[in-house]
């Protein structure tokens, strides 16, 4: 039977309460400021021992400084500013993705998740780059899985599938939006959802009954053995309630 995992982009309550009701999150605030790794034991210990991080990698390393998001950074990454974001193969980039890591391993997280943004040049310069930061930080991976959310234009790219394949990097998509993603070697499905409306998020839609429904049988059609649902908007906790007491009275899956 396949396994459904799911949870929330981020802690839409106090962590502790959150706890109780699910066993699965994706934290937010490793992309907006890398924690230290103090912070990501004091967490560890406080969730029950059978909870799950998933980590959502730090920005510098998908958007350039000039995204509004790094304003918003107290610390800013040392080097130079211009090598960092759209997972260019530069130094920065690749010390950045190991800062990650490291603290995702203290969390004990086996999923790390890049998004890069609808910014990101649409071009063969890109293709390559990719291919290179990829093939740059394999030697860093060890037992994780590196999902990644691609945004705007270069989604279109058919050479970005031949990317994901050959470094075995699972395709996070919005099942809304997209179906029968990459799901990498071990058959991972991962899917963060935004909201329904005419641009890629629309964090303020509450989804409605159909829509649970809809996903539901999205999630019986697609080719998996474990999927992860992630809800991602203003609702994400009444979403995610409902959706997951729907999986349990239709049944066919197993829900976690």
């Amino acid at each position: 039977m396949k396994k459904v995992v799911v949870g929330c982009c981020g802690f839409p309550v106090a962590r502790g309460k959150y706890y109780s009701l699910f066993k699965v999150v994706e934290l937010q605030n490793t992309f907006y400021e890398l924690p230290s790794i103090e912070w990501a034991e004091a967490v560890r210990r406080e969730a029950p021992g059978d909870f799950e991080f998933t980590v959502k990698a730090w920005q510098v390393i998908t958007h350039p400084h000039t995204s509004p998001t790094w304003k918003k950074m107290k610390r800013k990454p040392s080097g130079s500013p211009e090598n960092y974001g759209y997972l260019k193969p530069s130094r920065e980039n690749i010390s950045a993705f190991e800062k990650t890591l490291a603290v995702s391993r203290v969390l004990g997280a086996r999923i790390v998740i890049l998004q890069t943004p609808s910014s990101m040049p649409d071009n063969d310069e890109t293709i390559k780059n990719v291919d290179s930061f990829f093939e740059n930080a394999k030697s860093l991976v060890k037992n994780e899985v590196i999902g990644w959310e691609i945004r705007g234009p270069l989604l279109s790219r058919r050479e970005l599938y031949r990317v994901l394949e050959k470094h075995d990097v699972v395709q996070v998509v919005d099942l809304f939006r997209a179906r029968n993603p990459f799901k990498g070697s071990i058959k991972l499905l991962y899917t963060r959802l935004h909201g329904i409306g005419p641009g890629e998020v629309n964090y303020s839609y509450n989804y409605t009954d159909e829509d649970l429904k809809k996903l539901y049988n999205m999630l019986v059609e697609e080719d998996y053995v474990e999927a992860y649902v992630m809800f991602n908007n203003v609702r994400m906790l009444n979403n995610a309630l409902r959706f997951r007491e729907m999986v349990v009275e239709k049944g066919g899956l197993e829900i976690v």
